[in-house]
């Protein structure tokens, strides 16, 4: 028999009982336990001129639970959160990689797959003899993606196979794709698109096509449309025997990529190799090209395309058909940059016996190092001179290539009636949200404790995890900038402290409302200049990408910020509600920074405006 316990409060202590909760928590229905709720208290305790607290910031708070913010504070209390990880991830809301399934293994008949995700592949198609295998959709459009695929028609004879699409719109990629064909005998492949329109990807490709006979293989593009990664491809038809081999497209219009190629056609064998587009239309390209056709015997071989019309950007070519025999070659377009960059050719038909190598277009700011002096003709290099006036030529048409029009803005643009370009100011990191302070103070955030965050986040060495956590400490630890004082935050609190010791504690928060009216032409409503358009400083913080929601806060001095509505050109109506800020002093700016692409100046000659984007924020003196 289970029995009733009851029991009564004098009322003056149910009242203090009440009256605690009631200032522990300003939400309806919130738990005054929970680290939303601490933040709110901190809020008010730091912020004294009775403004609203934002939403906006308090929705990024941890939705942690406050048994589960106990529980886990106690394990990181313990160095313990590493065997708790999945479950830390999913109450806390963070960015958090999943382990590789089970490995599936090779298969005896034909099979078509046509999606296939999260997973680690291997033996598709190995031993196989004849036979047609199709692969379609692996990882196509996930966020955060984790795989590994292993040995795809190894050692096959006669055997057909074609794979349409390899992780296309993914999210912060993480990888791996390991030998296509190796070792293969007549039969064809098709490889036609791995990870295009990948945001922060990092890639590797090892051995397509290598020790290939009599089998023609076809790449179509890789890693075109991406953002803001690594990607290394090693060895693509190396020691192949009459093995035609095509390569169309990698790294083609993307955006501050790192490339590694290394292996085209290397010792091959009477084979036909083409190479057609490598970072073309790139901004800020790093490409590093290592053998093609070394050490081939009687190939034919032609590359076109190699950095064409790409933005400023470092690069590395190193050995076209050096050591080979009876070669002919053909390289057409090297560096046509329209902005230039820094270019260094090395090893061009060096040691080559019995061949014939042509080379047209070879860019300017560029070194050419090792080259043949018998039987290699250059069609044109551009000089110095020429290339001024090609770039001048290209500017006018390319100046806003890699802006987003609308971006970046001049001061004039603001005021009412203006129409102006609105950019996507849609947020496009992982979702996430801030640690509880009291978790995330026993956390270590270090680059000398490196080793543990990775053992933490089950980051594997060479991994996107650990570049994720490696880049966001050295943005956080790098020296400031000129009148920049700077702090990374990963909790509301610090935030809050942060912005307090720069500006005080009478202080609002400001970012843009919404996304509407993205990527569409707006009018500009009323407009608000805060602290009455004085210049003044302020405190912008920026996401950065990190397991947990990490915010690179910095003062800014010499701004102005406004508040405007936007409306709709055609009824008037309102769209949006945004904030802008504009940086009057920009003489310390980095000369290729995208505000002068799209504005056509240069640093500390012009202000600078931008709207706040989405999850972004600035912080000024309240009025």
């Amino acid at each position: 028999m289970i029995k009733q316990f009851t029991f009564s409060l004098p009322d003056p202590l149910l009242v203090v009982v009440l009256c605690f909760v009631c200032s522990v928590s300003d939400v309806a229905g919130e738990s005054p336990f929970t680290p939303k709720a601490a933040v709110m208290r901190y809020w008010t305790k730091e912020i004294r001129n009775g403004l609203a607290q934002p939403e906006f910031l308090l929705s990024k708070a941890s939705p942690m639970s406050a048994v589960e913010a106990a529980r886990f504070g106690k394990l990181a209390d313990q160095n313990g959160i590493s065997a708790a990880l999945p479950a830390f991830c999913a109450a806390g809301k963070l960015l958090c990689f999943p382990d590789l399934g089970q490995s599936l293994e090779k298969h005896e008949s034909d099979v078509g797959f046509k999606g296939y995700t999260l997973q680690n592949f291997t033996n598709y198609g190995t031993d196989r003899l004849g036979g047609i295998d199709s692969f379609k959709n692996y990882s196509d459009g996930v966020n955060i993606p984790n795989d590994s695929f292993r040995r795809y028609s190894r050692d096959s004879v006669g055997h057909r196979d074609s794979f349409a699409g390899y992780a296309t719109d993914a999210n912060v990629v993480d990888q791996s794709f390991n030998t296509y064909g190796t070792g293969a005998t007549g039969g064809s492949g098709n490889f036609q698109s791995y990870n295009s329109e990948a945001n922060v990807p990092n890639l590797k490709f090892t051995s397509y096509s290598t020790e290939g006979n009599g089998r023609s293989q076809s790449f179509g593009s890789y890693s075109d449309n991406s953002n803001s990664g690594d990607q290394k491809f090693a060895s693509y038809g190396k020691h192949g025997n009459g093995s035609p081999n095509t390569f169309t497209s990698y790294g083609k219009d993307s955006n501050v990529i790192g490339s590694g190629f290394s292996g085209y056609g290397e010792a091959g064998n009477g084979a036909e190799n083409t190479f057609t587009s490598y970072g073309v239309d790139g901004n800020v390209p790093e490409n590093h090209f290592q053998n093609y056709g070394a050490g081939a015997n009687g190939e034919i071989d032609t590359f076109t395309t190699y950095r064409d019309q790409s933005n400023v950007g470092d690069d590395t070519f190193q050995s076209y058909e050096k050591n080979s025999n009876s070669a002919k070659a053909k390289f057409s377009n090297y560096g046509k940059s329209f902005n230039e960059g820094s270019s260094r050719f090395t090893g061009y038909g060096e040691g080559a016996k019995s061949h014939s190598v042509g080379f047209t277009g070879y860019g300017v700011n560029t070194t050419f190092k090792d080259y043949a002096k018998k039987g290699v003709t250059f069609a044109q290099y551009t000089n110095s001179s020429t290339a001024k006036i090609t770039a001048m030529e290209a500017g006018e048409k390319k100046v806003n290539r890699w802006v987003e029009p609308g971006k970046f803005f001049r001061e004039s643009a603001l005021k009412t009636g203006v129409v102006i370009p609105m950019p996507d100011i849609r947020d496009k990191m992982p979702k996430r949200a801030f640690l509880p302070r009291t978790i995330l103070s026993k956390l270590p955030f270090s680059s000398s404790k490196l080793d543990q965050m990775k053992q933490i986040f089950h980051a594997a060495d060479n991994s996107t995890m650990e570049k994720i956590i490696s880049d966001g400490l050295s943005e956080c630890e790098r020296a400031p900038s000129k009148d920049e004082t700077k702090r990374c935050v990963g909790s509301i609190e610090d935030m809050i402290d942060f912005a307090t010791s720069v500006l005080g504690r009478n202080i609002a928060v400001r970012t843009t409302e919404s996304v509407a009216g993205s990527k569409q032409d707006l009018v500009i409503g009323a407009l608000t200049k805060i602290n009455g358009g004085r210049v003044t400083k302020s405190v912008s913080c920026h996401q950065s990408l990190f397991p947990y929601l990490l915010y690179y806060c910095h003062s800014v001095p010499k701004v102005r910020v406004y508040e405007a509505d936007l409306l709709d050109p055609k009824t008037k109506s309102n769209v949006n509600h945004g904030v802008a800020i504009c940086h009057l002093d920009t003489s310390a700016w980095s000369p290729t920074h995208g505000s002068f692409l799209a504005l056509g100046s240069g640093p500390g000659k012009i202000e600078v405006c931008h709207w706040i984007f989405e999850n972004d924020m600035t912080w000024t003196i309240s009025d």
